[in-house]
C-alpha cells in the first residue's frame, strides 16, 4: 500500500482478519476432532509436511519478488515520465524566437496550448492505465476486500470531463475517435512542433531535442503499456495459491499429534497443563498459517501495479504533480491550476 507512513502491524491484522477468523475456527475444529473426539488418525507426519512448507515458502518468495519487480519498474516509468515532462515544457518555453513585442503574446499562447495538450497525454495515459483487463480484479471487488475507503480519481470522473479543458474541440473530437488516446495526443504535438519550426519560431536542433523528448515519452508509455497489457504469468500465481492451501489444511494434523507428545511429558511433571497441552497448537498453528497467507495475498496484491487497488503505484497522484508543475512552469494563474487529488486514509492512487 502507498502511503506517506509506515504501514503498521495493526493494519495488517485488520486487512487478514477474516483469513485470522477462518484459521482459528480450522485449527479448533481439528483440535476438537483429535482430542475430544478422539478420531486420533486425522494427523500426518510432520516432517513431509515441512518439506511442503519449505517448497511453498521458494514459491511465495519467488513470487513476491516478481511482483515487487512489477511495481518498481511501473514506479521508475512514471519517475521518467515526471523527468521528460518537466524537460519537455522548459525546453519549449525558453526556445521561441523572440522577433517583436507584438509575438510576446502570440508564443505565451503557443506555449499554453502545448502544455495543456502534454497534460491531456498525461490525462489520458493515467486513464489507460486504469482500464480494466480481464485478469485483473474489480474496484468493487477489491473494495469488498477492504476494510477501508479510498478515492480512485479515474473511477469517479469521466475521462471525457478530465480531457476536454486541455484540448481545442478539434483536437478533442479527433482524440476521443481513437483506441489509444496517449498516441493520437502525442502525435499532434509533434506536428505541431513541427509547424512552429516551418514557421522559424523554433531552430531546427531545438526541434530535434524536442523530438527526443517526445520519443522518450513513448518509451516510457510503451513500458508502462507493456506491464499493463501483460499480466503476472497465472501459473505462477496459481500454483502458489495452490501450495498454500494445501500447506494450510496439511499443517493442523501435523502440529496436533506433536503438541499431544509434548503434552504426554508435561503430565509427568504438571498433569492439568499436560492433558491441555495439545490446545495451545492453535495459536502456533494460526500463526504459522497467517504468515505464509499473508505473504501470499501481498505477492497477489503487487502483480497490477494500475488496477486501481491502495497497494498501486499512485499514478493520478503523480500524474496530477506533473499537471501542477508544468503548468507552474509557465506562469499560469494559480486559480486555473487544479488541485492535488484527495487522499483519502492517507492512501495516493
Amino acid at each position: 500500500m502507498y502511503t506517506q507512513r509506515r504501514f503498521p502491524f495493526k493494519s495488517v491484522l485488520v486487512w487478514t482478519k477474516k483469513e485470522i477468523i477462518f484459521f482459528v475456527i480450522l485449527a479448533t475444529v481439528i483440535t476438537i476432532l483429535y482430542d475430544l473426539l478422539h478420531i486420533k488418525w486425522l494427523q500426518v507426519p510432520l516432517t513431509p509436511v515441512g518439506l511442503i512448507g519449505t517448497a511453498v515458502a521458494f514459491m511465495v518468495g519467488f513470487q513476491n519478488n516478481a511482483a515487487y519487480d512489477r511495481i518498481w519498474e511501473a514506479r521508475k516509468i512514471w519517475g521518467g515520465i515526471v523527468n521528460s515532462s518537466r524537460s519537455l515544457i522548459i525546453t519549449v518555453k525558453d526556445s521561441f524566437y523572440i522577433h517583436n513585442v507584438g509575438a510576446k503574446k502570440d508564443e505565451t499562447n503557443t506555449i499554453k496550448i502545448i502544455t495543456n495538450r502534454h497534460i491531456a497525454w498525461l490525462t489520458a495515459l493515467r486513464y489507460a492505465m486504469r482500464t480494466k483487463k480481464t485478469w485483473e480484479a474489480s474496484y468493487e471487488s477489491i473494495h469488498k476486500k477492504e476494510t477501508f475507503s479510498y478515492n480512485v480519481p479515474e473511477f469517479t470522473s469521466p475521462i471525457e470531463e478530465e480531457m476536454k479543458p486541455y484540448l481545442s474541440d478539434k483536437e478533442y473530437a479527433y482524440v476521443m475517435t481513437k483506441d489509444n488516446k496517449p498516441n493520437a495526443i502525442m502525435s499532434l504535438q509533434s506536428k505541431h512542433l513541427r509547424a512552429l519550426t516551418d514557421e522559424q519560431k523554433l531552430w531546427d536542433f531545438t526541434l530535434l531535442n524536442l523530438q527526443q523528448i517526445l520519443q522518450e515519452l513513448t518509451t516510457q508509455q510503451g513500458k508502462a503499456e507493456r506491464i499493463k497489457n501483460f499480466p503476472y504469468p497465472k501459473q505462477y500465481g496459481s500454483i502458489g495459491y495452490h501450495f498454500v492451501h494445501i500447506f494450510m489444511w496439511l499443517l493442523p494434523m501435523a502440529i496436533i499429534p506433536a503438541f499431544a507428545e509434548m503434552g504426554v511429558e508435561i503430565a509427568k511433571e504438571n498433569p492439568f497443563i499436560g492433558d491441555y497441552f495439545v490446545w495451545l497448537n492453535i495459536p502456533f498453528t494460526v500463526i504459522v498459517i497467517w504468515v505464509f497467507n499473508t505473504m501470499l495475498r501481498i505477492g497477489l496484491a503487487g502483480e497490477n501495479p494500475f488496477e486501481g487497488s491502495p497497494n498501486d503505484v499512485p499514478i493520478s497522484n503523480i500524474s496530477r504533480g506533473i499537471s501542477r508543475d508544468l503548468l507552474q512552469i509557465i506562469d499560469e494563474d494559480p486559480a486555473n491550476i487544479p488541485p492535488p487529488f484527495e487522499n483519502v486514509n492517507n492512501i495516493e492512487m
